[in-house]
């Protein structure tokens, strides 16, 4: 009976993470789709288009570095339970909220107020699910989170076609309100509650994660190997309209129908990459392979002049495929560090990933006016990669380890 009672926690553990993800990655994308709708409802044209879209973008992601670290020390403090459950509420508010504004700063601060909830969700359910999986079988779990999450994207492409973008917004918000009531029935992770119940021990403490060098550096080069896979988001994607009219394709590239495309893509990759790993035996090798291919196929896309808009949107499908290393970058930055620190890093580190896009689009919108749309995104796309596998080379393989240890 404790067995068929601990697998019920599980699997319940595992479709509320990845319900979660889906609804995180949903909003995450459904701004990019809605981008030039929304903003020209508000009464926004031509340039503005872009520079307000970058804007609230980066004030988006502004809100997940922040809500990032906040959501994962108060992960490793007081549970990843009430994580997911304080995070999925501010999201569903704000997004519900962002259907009626009338201009763009009631705009930006919609954005970050769901950036900030939505902040939580990728960390606490991975960390969850992590600590209450048999470290053999733990990639499957977390592939299986990831997999179903990114799926998300497409239903935003979807819905930003087929709804106004005031409505899409409520759908996102609504979604995560009805999450709400399924996580009622989750329970929190044994680890946790062990390392709760040690008074000495420091948990969700930065100090103890930044103070010491060798661990402060660690956090860090998990951030830089996860960096390329939101340069395919925040740049081929959202850009992609600029970037195809600076190709020469005829057809203007609609950004719904490039995240649908990119996030099939990611879809296939999420589960092949977590599959792969668990064959292999490893996390590095993987996340290797797919980033070079990803890096490749990026440039060589930048570079294919005069191709059809379909060759690029079948394009995307393949860089999405090779940019689906997400679910084991995220679980290999959980598995770095111990449970005292996991939430902390585990919600944090995608979240600084994410935030990375307002350096790379930044960077976009610098280079653009001397380069062109191509070749400054060129530019970013090798830069951000050769860091990433710098990055990598400097990390330890946590493939099959213990998790139950803590950071002293």
């Amino acid at each position: 009976m404790s067995i068929l009672t601990d697998k019920r926690r599980i699997h319940i553990a595992i479709l509320v993470a990845a319900l979660g993800y889906f609804v995180d990655v949903y909003d995450l994308v459904l701004f990019s789709v809605v981008r030039v709708e929304s903003l020209k409802s508000l009464g926004l044209s031509a340039d503005a288009l872009t520079t307000e879209g970058v804007r609230l973008i980066n004030t988006q992601m502004i809100g997940m570095l922040l809500g990032g670290l906040l959501w994962g020390i108060l992960g490793d403090k007081c549970g990843r339970i009430k994580v997911l459950f304080g995070s999925i509420l501010l999201y569903s508010g704000a997004n519900i909220l962002n259907a009626f504004v009338s201009d763009v700063h009631g705009y930006a601060l919609c954005r970050l107020a769901a950036g900030l909830g939505l902040a939580g969700e990728i960390g606490a359910g991975i960390t969850l699910v992590s600590e209450l999986m048999p470290k053999e079988k733990r990639g499957y779990a977390t592939t299986l989170v990831a997999t179903v999450g990114v799926s998300g994207a497409v239903v935003a492409g979807l819905c930003g076609d087929l709804l106004s973008w005031r409505s899409a917004y409520i759908v996102g918000g609504v979604m995560g309100l009805l999450l709400l009531l399924l996580r009622v029935s989750v329970s929190e992770s044994g680890l946790f509650q062990a390392a709760q119940n040690r008074s000495d021990m420091r948990r969700g403490d930065l100090k103890l994660l930044l103070g010491e060098g060798a661990r402060c550096l660690k956090y860090i080069l998990c951030v830089l190997s996860g960096v390329p896979i939101w340069f395919v988001v925040g740049i081929l994607c959202t850009f992609s309209p600029e970037i195809c009219r600076s190709m020469g394709i005829p057809e203007p590239a609609k950004v719904s129908q490039s995240v649908i495309y990119c996030y099939v893509g990611f879809t296939i990759g999420d589960l092949t990459s977590g599959i792969f790993s668990q064959i292999l035996m490893s996390r590095l090798k993987v996340m290797r392979i797919y980033l070079l291919c990803l890096c490749l196929a990026s440039l060589w896309l930048l570079n294919a002049q005069g191709i059809s808009l379909q060759t690029f949107y079948y394009t995307l499908v393949f860089i999405g495929a090779c940019g689906g290393y997400w679910a084991v970058f995220v679980t290999s930055a959980a598995e770095q560090f111990g449970t005292n620190l996991r939430a902390t890093v585990a919600t944090s580190v995608p979240n600084f990933v994410r935030g990375m896009v307002v350096p790379m689009t930044l960077g976009f919108e610098q280079l653009k006016p001397q380069l062109g749309a191509p070749l400054s995104a060129s530019v970013v796309c090798l830069m951000v990669s050769l860091i990433a596998l710098f990055s990598l080379g400097r990390l330890r393989e946590t493939f099959g380890i213990d998790l139950d240890y803590t950071e002293i």
